[in-house]
């Protein structure tokens, strides 16, 4: 069932499409810490990710991203971007998952807090 599936949806995996096309005409040029696979075509006109589980565009680390949309030429694995003391290590976008950020008082917290801090308004 998992390989039909492959012809028809592309969020889980690759297609079949694009691994044909990547066995093709794609070169790699290296892999991220998510174990997502970047590639490029031999003239180096297009770039391209194989990501390791679900496709979604917010696991790519922005030193990747900048060379996948051609804002540097050489890859991370040839040309590191300098990173400052302060910056966080990547981290992808959890909206709407479980790890979301939920504020205190949120109901989507195991224990809501007590909103003394609110008083509900009551029509006279």
């Amino acid at each position: 069932m998992k390989k039909l599936l492959r012809y028809f949806i592309w969020w889980q995996d690759s297609t079949v499409g694009t691994q044909f096309f990547t066995w093709r005409k794609g070169v790699k040029v290296g892999e991220d810490g998510d174990g997502n696979t970047y590639y490029e075509t031999r003239d180096g006109k297009k770039r391209w990710v194989m990501y390791n589980g679900e496709c979604e565009a917010s696991r790519v680390s922005a030193d990747w991203h900048g060379w996948l949309h051609h804002t540097f030429d050489s890859p991370p694995t040839e040309a590191p971007l300098a990173h400052k003391s302060w910056e966080k290590p990547h981290q992808e976008n959890l909206t709407g998952s479980p790890a979301a950020y939920a504020p205190l008082g949120s109901l989507r917290q195991a224990n809501p807090a007590d909103r003394s801090d609110y008083d509900a308004w009551q029509p006279e």
